[in-house]
């Protein structure tokens, strides 16, 4: 695989993940009762939140999920 496609796999594996974190983030919160500290729990706000605090969530997995796999391919050069 040349250098190009490389990086557009890996951009794309990157995409899908934080795509999917964000996901299981929202399915996460659904079982979180956040309405105990909202005032109104079914007003735009509370969904907002809701939205907001699964982006948030699901981007620092994604992070932490794409910097590990960045951690381990250089690792591996380590040894090869």
């Amino acid at each position: 695989m040349d250098g190009a496609t490389g990086f557009a796999v890996t951009a794309l594996v990157n995409i899908l993940l934080s795509l999917v974190s964000i996901a299981l983030s929202w399915w996460v919160l659904q079982n979180i009762r956040l309405d105990l500290f909202l005032r109104d729990p079914k007003s735009i706000q509370a969904k907002v939140l809701y939205v907001l605090l699964s982006i948030i969530l699901g981007h620092g997995l994604a992070t932490f999920l794409i910097d590990y796999m960045g951690w381990s391919r250089m690792v591996g050069s380590l040894f090869g």
